[in-house]
């Protein structure tokens, strides 16, 4: 999916939320990543396979 040189990282790579933002909609609260994650304002993260990433500190929330 990304074109840029260097690539971004894929968002199968822990360091995937550094890719590229290509579609900035700060209104709404999220943001497209060149690799196909949607990053919200909560931290929380869309994986491009549907899988879901928490907002950071809910972890802890949600095991109490």
């Amino acid at each position: 999916m990304c074109a840029h040189q260097p690539q971004c990282p894929s968002a199968e790579l822990s360091d995937h939320d550094a890719a590229a933002i290509v579609a900035a909609h700060p209104e709404q609260g999220w943001y497209l990543l060149c690799n196909g994650t949607i990053v919200f304002d909560d931290s929380g993260e869309l994986l491009p396979d549907g899988r879901v990433v928490p907002p950071r500190g809910t972890e802890l929330a949600m095991a109490a």
